[in-house]
């Protein structure tokens, strides 16, 4: 068994490393790539939105594929070594309109390997709530890592040259297609060791496929509940500001404080995550669901007043990176609890996935147009440090005020007194 667990921390460290090694900086390299583009803002967020409708598709696809077919293990192998080809002919490509198509190809390849590798886990592991937890650390730390590399710097503190002497390329590497190849050579490394991977036969094999099973839709029933609806729509609404944070925060902080090592300095929000992800059941048990969930909404207004506001300032530059725990952890962790106490037994599945598409999907698809048309619309210069300091209230602070009214939303209408919430903090 301990082979297998060191198999699967492997498989997340990769897993998470070959996302976080590009994901982070493909802003700052379509900056550079299609510098003086028409539209460029909106290019970066079309770019961006790729993933998000792959991931509304990755159900159908596991669904369909995966769960009746194939062994989970030798999915991924092959949607990984795919992958490697089009993330290389992605960093070939300097036309706009074909890097987003070959994008969309490579998460309708990647997104579903999100599912499979939580259950390639699950499938082999005896004791999923203690061991699950230690599996998918490394994931975190493989997305960490990625930001250290390709930054050639641990926040500053030391530098780590490997990229630089692998390839020439001294300096902003992460402007180049460096970070692209980087990943396609890790999704290769990665998809020859899927095929090493416990075997993982398909768990609905013979079964039927139901669509609105798929796509968590069996879980609108829940929406008859007032609350679980308030809690629904304002997941679904804060999830569009977020995607600002995504797409353009490490652009922003490298022009305003960190330069080639902002994605080092991005890393501290995953670090912040780990942090608070720890100290949730602390907080739940102290200050509970509905406040756990406003804080995590308060925490997106703070960060982006935060930027727009004080770019200038490193330390609050930082602070807002370093808000990244309380974003997520308080929102969506705590929102997974709430969605797993409040769902019936038989809805859990559904719900849990209902609950991704309104996030994941439908609100940070919605997000990543938005930012871009607003990034247009007040004519943001994202590629130099006087365009991010002219720009940086205009873009920021619009989205930190619709976070607010959605917290004050949430806060207005959000009354939910059931035993699911009493269930989700005595389970913290």
């Amino acid at each position: 068994m301990n082979k297998i667990k060191t198999q699967l921390s492997v498989m997340m460290f990769l897993q998470f490393f070959i996302w976080g090694a590009f994901f982070v900086t493909m802003g700052a390299y379509l900056l550079n790539v299609f510098d003086g583009e028409e539209g460029l803002n909106s290019i970066i967020g079309s770019a961006y939105a790729t993933h998000n409708w792959a991931g509304l598709l990755a159900p159908v696809f596991v669904g369909l594929i995966a769960d009746r077919f194939f062994n989970a293990e030798k999915v991924n192998a092959i949607s990984h070594l795919i992958g490697a080809v089009l993330l290389w002919y992605a960093s070939t490509i300097t036309d706009p309109s074909l890097f987003i198509w070959v994008m969309l190809a490579y998460f309708m390849l990647y997104m579903p390997t999100l599912a499979l590798v939580n259950a390639i886990s699950f499938a082999n592991i005896d004791d999923p709530d203690k061991e699950f937890p230690k599996i998918r650390v490394w994931g975190t730390i493989g997305w960490i890592l990625a930001g250290f590399l390709v930054a050639q710097s641990v926040v500053g503190l030391f530098n780590i040259p490997l990229l630089g002497w692998i390839t020439g390329v001294e300096s902003n590497i992460q402007s180049t297609n460096i970070p692209l190849r980087l990943s396609a050579v890790i999704s290769v490394i990665y998809g020859l060791f899927s095929f090493t991977l416990p075997a993982t036969p398909p768990s609905a094999k013979g079964e039927k496929f139901n669509i609105k099973e798929a796509l968590g839709l069996d879980a609108l029933k829940l929406l008859t509940n007032k609350n679980f609806a308030i809690f629904s729509l304002s997941s679904f609404a804060i999830s569009i500001p977020l995607a600002f944070y995504y797409a353009r925060t490490n652009d922003f902080i490298a022009a305003v404080a960190f330069g080639e090592q902002s994605p080092a300095f991005m890393a501290i929000g995953q670090m912040s995550e780990v942090l608070f992800m720890l100290a949730i059941p602390f907080f739940l048990k102290r200050i509970g669901v509905k406040w756990m969930l406003l804080v995590g909404m308060l925490a997106w207004t703070t960060r982006y007043l935060l930027f727009g506001l004080f770019p200038s300032t490193t330390a609050l530059v930082i602070l807002g990176v370093a808000l990244h725990g309380v974003c997520y952890d308080f929102f969506f962790v705590t929102g997974q609890l709430y969605v797993d106490k409040k769902a019936p037994k038989h809805l859990r599945a559904s719900a849990q996935g209902f609950f991704n598409l309104l996030t994941y999907g439908a609100g940070m698809l919605i997000g990543n147009y938005v930012l871009g048309w607003w990034g247009d619309k007040i004519q943001l210069d994202g590629s130099t440090t006087e365009g991010w300091l002219d720009g940086a209230q205009s873009f920021w602070v619009m989205p930190g005020i619709v976070a607010l009214v959605i917290a004050v939303f949430f806060f207005a209408f959000f009354w939910d007194k059931s035993d699911a919430v009493e269930e989700a903090e005595a389970a913290a």
